[in-house]
C-alpha cells in the first residue's frame, strides 16, 4: 500500500470518528432541547398539575421558560426572571390560589417528572465536586 494511501485511511478514520462524535453530540442536545420542555409540558398540563396545585395551564414559551428555569443554573434562574419582568411585568399580577395538591397517583407521576427535571443539572456538579475531593484527601 502506499504512503500517501494509508494516511488519507488515516486521515479519514480520525475524520470519521470526529463527525460520529459530533453527531452524537448533536443528537443529545437535540433531545435535551425537545425532551426536556415534552415532560414539562405532560406533567404540568396533559397530568393536570397545574390546576391541582391552583396554577393555570403554560402555553409553548410558558412551559419552556419553565422547563429552561427548572434546568438552568442560579444565573439562568435570575436571567430568566429578568426577561420576565422586562418583557411581561404584568405576567406577575396574575391572581393564582397556590395549594398542595391532592395526594394522588397523578400527582405524584407530575412531581416525579418535574423533579427529574430540576434534579439533572445538580447531580453532575456534586459528582465532579466529590471526585475533585476525593482526589485532594488522598
Amino acid at each position: 500500500m502506499s504512503p500517501v494511501f494509508s494516511v488519507l485511511l488515516r486521515i479519514l478514520g480520525i475524520g470519521a470518528l470526529v463527525a460520529g462524535g459530533l453527531v452524537v453530540a448533536l443528537a443529545a442536545l437535540i433531545a435535551a432541547i425537545l425532551l426536556g420542555p415534552l415532560i414539562f409540558w405532560v406533567a404540568w398540563n396533559v397530568l393536570d398539575f397545574a390546576s391541582a396545585v391552583g396554577l393555570p395551564e403554560l402555553g409553548f414559551w410558558g412551559i419552556v421558560l419553565a422547563t429552561l428555569f427548572l434546568v438552568v443554573s442560579w444565573f439562568g434562574k435570575v436571567l430568566i426572571t429578568a426577561i420576565v419582568f422586562l418583557v411581561d411585568p404584568s405576567w406577575f399580577h396574575g391572581a393564582a390560589d397556590v395549594r398542595w395538591p391532592e395526594p394522588t397517583f397523578r400527582n405524584f407521576v407530575a412531581i416525579a417528572l418535574l423533579a427529574l427535571l430540576a434534579s439533572r443539572p445538580h447531580a453532575h456538579a456534586h459528582e465532579r465536586t466529590r471526585r475533585g475531593k476525593r482526589g485532594r484527601l488522598a
